[in-house]
């Protein structure tokens, strides 16, 4: 008796344990804060699973760590627009079977259309504009232009913040000197890693600025920064002084796409989590969180005007006609690029 009691017990003790064990789970490669956590409870309630996110701090850094292990581990992924097609060719994300998301169906097509590889791989997630961030109130005259990052006054010398991307700061700096972000020739990259280094003395950190009320950029240890700018509006909740600014010169439009890991562990559950994103309210819920422009021209009937209406989310046609988006580079400018971009942050 004794011994059937023990083992009643030793039952009871290792149920919940191996319930568990036995759990569904999604894995995502992501940005950090670009899941909305009521979002991503709503799907593990509705489904009985859990979603765990593993999170880069770069588009270099998601490479590197895909590197590292051939993409084993991830059911979704993540991925820049520009990356789309080299991730495929490496064997990393898989085409998606369309007819397995419903709700694809509420995505624009301008999306679908913006890189080689998008309709074939990608689900666009959010869109939008990489520029700069600065404190109006810590400056004599508003940023309007790379160059006043890039060869910064005495007030923003040693206050800069940029970012680890190499892509991301040798691009700022070709549309500074006028030339395409994409630029493949050897004499513009060369220039635009001049300006760099002529600017390195005076950058406090080649960081992200954190998005919360920690942030130096609010404390004032950083007056400008590079930035992406659904962080920029969240930041700008915190200060009204804060302005973001897609300068005069262009930058990189961007769009980020939710990809299936081509070695993904449960792809039923990625598709489902992957076509629950793109419910309408869902949506909504997400756009509204990121402070970032939504592809899903259903869930934008959801959201506010004062949101709908703000450049600095949906930027007129007119103000991104200096805008690019980033292309895949022939070898030997890539490895030029990675080149500068090595010496740059070394």
């Amino acid at each position: 008796m004794q011994k059937n009691r023990f083992l009643l017990c030793t039952i009871l003790v290792l149920l919940p344990l191996l319930g568990q064990a036995s759990q569904r789970q999604l894995t995502i490669l992501n940005w950090g804060d670009y899941l909305a956590p009521e979002v991503v409870e709503a799907f593990e309630k509705a489904h009985g699973v859990k979603v765990v996110e593993s999170l880069y701090s770069s588009d270099d850094d998601r490479t590197r760590l895909l590197m590292e292990n051939d993409a084993v581990g991830y059911d979704l992924i993540l991925v820049a627009g520009s990356d789309l097609a080299s991730y495929a060719k490496r064997g990393w994300i898989a085409p998606l079977e369309h007819a397995r998301l419903p709700n694809f169906k509420h995505l624009d097509a301008r999306w679908l259309q913006a890189f080689p590889a998008a309709q074939d791989y990608g689900v666009p997630y959010f869109w939008g504009t990489l520029g700069i961030l600065y404190r109006s109130d810590l400056v004599s005259t508003p940023i309007t232009s790379w160059l006043q990052l890039l060869r910064p006054a005495p007030e923003l010398q040693g206050k800069i913040a940029m970012l680890e991307d190499g892509r991301e700061f040798i691009g700022a700096s070709l549309k500074a000197l006028g030339y395409s972000l994409n630029s493949s020739d050897p004499a513009q990259l060369k220039a635009a890693e001049a300006l760099l280094l002529e600017q390195k003395p005076h950058v406090r950190t080649y960081d992200a600025v954190s998005l919360d009320e920690h942030s130096p950029i609010l404390s004032g240890e950083i007056v400008a920064t590079i930035i992406y700018n659904g962080d920029a509006l969240m930041l700008r909740e915190y200060n009204d002084k804060l302005r973001y600014v897609l300068p005069q010169e262009g930058g990189n439009l961007w769009v980020d796409y939710f990809t299936l890991g081509a070695k993904a562990q449960d792809v039923d559950l990625a598709y489902a989590f992957l076509d629950f994103l793109n419910e309408p309210t869902q949506a909504a819920r997400q756009a509204l969180f990121a402070h970032y422009a939504s592809p899903n021209h259903a869930a934008r009937a959801l959201l506010p005007k004062a949101m709908l209406d703000d450049p600095s989310i949906y930027p007129d046609a007119g103000s991104l006609t200096t805008s690019e988006f980033y292309t895949e580079q022939p070898a030997r400018a890539q490895r030029l690029r990675n080149q500068i971009s090595a010496r740059v942050l070394n």
